[in-house]
């Protein structure tokens, strides 16, 4: 009951917001904020900061950044995120995927400078912040809508692998090494005799650990507690003389207001970087998003969040960070720890300060393969071996474009994995729309009614009758396809046909080129002695084909007259009347 109140009072909020208040979602919620929610929110909070600090530490490694790095993402990508989101449980910070990318871009741009890979990580949150306000500005939201489930699912799976492949050398206690998936495979696989076994045991338990606890204790800071004890049996034994690895102590203290020190004109590829960045974040923040939205009730505005997005970016550039995303697994850990708003953001935001600001040494004891295994055991989440299979058994097409992307990540890199993703999704769009289905239609027994043969094979075809029906609008890039398939069902009729019958029930839309087909067919038709009838055409569709002269030659058109008036007026001219004064 409390959730629906909730709910329901925070949409009728928005619904009322004006003016500025429309961009500056605070001024929607926390007029109506319930005291009681103080307490969740701050538990929410509290979790939501013992979730983030082991998880943040162990991504800045992924993006080749020094740790402390992974925790000013957290505590200023959500903080600045409260004041502009739109979303009452998404938890903004850094991501596996994101990470990952900028760490395998930035090193061949950093050469070999910690400090101009940390100002070249700022600037890239930097260029996130302005292009998100750009895209707000022209309302490009919506574009997110074009990089589709399938593209990601392959492209998810190929970062999971890439990124568990550089945290397999910490766990096995080697060095690693090489540029791409399979050079790093290649030397892993030499390396396997030098293996450390005390770490390699030492990761293997703190894998376990964590996988029970992500099965037994959902929503729960697991890593945390894993930190905490890795760190009291590394400071109470002489395991660090085996070899260990260590974080090492963290700078103490907030993190410095600071611009970037370097300009877009100072480093090349700084832009497509930023732009990988930001599809990646985006697409992840708003489908976690809106699947909490969906879990309570209430509705999140995409295009509001390029703001909150670009604030957080905003926040992580002018304070030390690098980009982040809203993640689905910290979001979910919010959500289960009851935030009710993006005060919870807030609260943790405090507690990583404070944390920083007087707990920061306990940390350097803390082992590496402690951090590859919170790594590994995050990636395993972009796996969708289900949804994988599902897409298999429903479309094999889309399999095999899903296991392109995956392929392009491996060979590619993840930055030019991006790429070709967006390029898989737009040619997989482009592919639709030019190859619309063209069905050829038969009559359904004891009817007037006419479907697609081909799904109803018990249609019956009419004598000397060809009907077909577009499934989409006809516009320039597809008229050549369906003017293809047309001839195609002519070529292979089982007899002479007299009438060819175009149903437009289906197609919304004709432009010019789609209108110069259809009399480009007329008088294919006309010169075989095969009469043509258009029927059922839309108002917008019926302008453009008049405005072609096309119902001077093919006759009436409009939305009164069905296929079978067609065929019994060709049968029978005369027996049928229709009122063609109807427009």
């Amino acid at each position: 009951m409390t959730q629906e109140v909730h709910s329901a009072s925070l949409i009728g909020t928005d619904a009322e917001a004006r003016g500025w208040r429309t961009v500056f979602p605070p001024a929607k919620w926390l007029s109506s904020y319930q005291s009681k929610w103080l307490a969740n929110d701050a538990i929410a909070g509290l979790t939501l900061a013992a979730y983030g600090i082991p998880v943040s530490l162990a991504y800045a490694s992924l993006a080749g950044l020094p740790p402390q790095y992974g925790i000013y993402c957290y505590l200023v990508g959500g903080l600045f995120y409260a004041f502009f989101g739109s979303s009452r449980q998404l938890a903004i910070g850094p991501t596996s995927a994101i990470s990952m990318l900028v760490g395998v871009t930035v090193a061949g741009m950093a050469q070999g400078d910690p400090e101009r890979w940390a100002s070249i990580a700022a600037l890239t949150a930097m260029l996130i912040a302005v292009m998100c306000v750009l895209a707000w500005l022209l309302r490009l939201s919506s574009l997110v809508n074009f990089i589709s489930e399938t593209i990601l699912l392959g492209f998810k799976a190929g970062a999971a692998c890439t990124i568990a492949l550089t945290q397999l050398p910490k766990l096995f206690g080697v060095k690693g090494g090489g540029e791409d998936f399979f050079e790093r495979l290649f030397i892993l696989g030499g390396q396997i005799p030098q293996t450390n076994l005390a770490v390699l045991a030492f990761g293997l338990v703190a894998l376990v650990l964590l996988l029970l606890a992500e099965k037994f204790l959902p929503g729960r800071p697991a890593a945390l507690f894993v930190v905490v004890a890795s760190i009291v049996v590394m400071s109470l034994t002489s395991l660090g003389e085996l070899g260990f690895k260590v974080v090492g102590a963290l700078p103490q203290g907030l993190p410095d207001f600071k611009l970037p020190g370097l300009r877009v004109r100072d480093v090349q590829g700084v832009v497509p970087l930023a732009f990988a960045c930001l599809l990646l974040s985006y697409v992840e923040s708003v489908s976690a998003a809106r699947a909490l939205a969906e879990a309570h009730k209430y509705e999140i505005d995409p295009r509001q969040e390029l703001l909150g997005l670009g604030a957080a970016n905003l926040g992580a550039a002018l304070f030390q960070a690098y980009p982040v995303a809203g993640g689905l697994s910290q979001s979910s850990v919010n959500d289960k720890a009851g935030a009710k708003t993006p005060l919870a953001l807030v609260f943790a935001s405090i507690t990583i300060g404070l944390c920083l600001m007087f707990l920061s040494g306990g940390l350097k004891n803390l082992p590496n393969v402690v951090l590859a295994a919170i790594v590994l055991v995050a990636v395993k989440g972009l796996v969708n071996i289900g949804e994988m299979k599902r897409l298999w058994r429903v479309s094999r097409y889309e399999f095999t474009v899903s296991m392109i992307a995956f392929v392009a990540v491996l060979l590619l890199g993840i930055l030019n994995g991006v790429i070709v993703a967006v390029l898989a999704s737009l040619a997989l769009l482009i592919r639709r729309v030019a190859h619309p289905h063209v069905a050829e239609l038969g009559r359904i027994a004891g009817t007037r009614k006419f479907s697609d043969i081909e799904r109803n094979p018990d249609n019956t075809l009419q004598p000397g009758v060809l009907v077909f029906r577009v499934d989409a609008a006809l516009l320039y890039f597809n008229v050549e396809h369906v003017l293809e398939s047309v001839r195609k069902m002519l070529r292979s009729a089982p007899g002479a046909v007299k009438l060819v019958i175009g149903d437009l029930s289906t197609t919304a839309q004709v432009d010019l080129a789609g209108a110069k087909m259809l009399a480009r067919l007329h008088q294919e038709l006309a010169e075989a002695g095969i009469r043509m009838r258009l029927v059922a055409a839309h108002a917008s569709v019926r302008d453009i084909l008049r405005a072609e002269g096309l119902e001077e030659s093919v006759g009436y058109f409009g939305r009164r007259i069905s296929v079978a008036d067609a065929i019994d007026e060709f049968e029978s001219p005369g027996t049928a009347a229709h009122d063609h004064t109807q427009r």
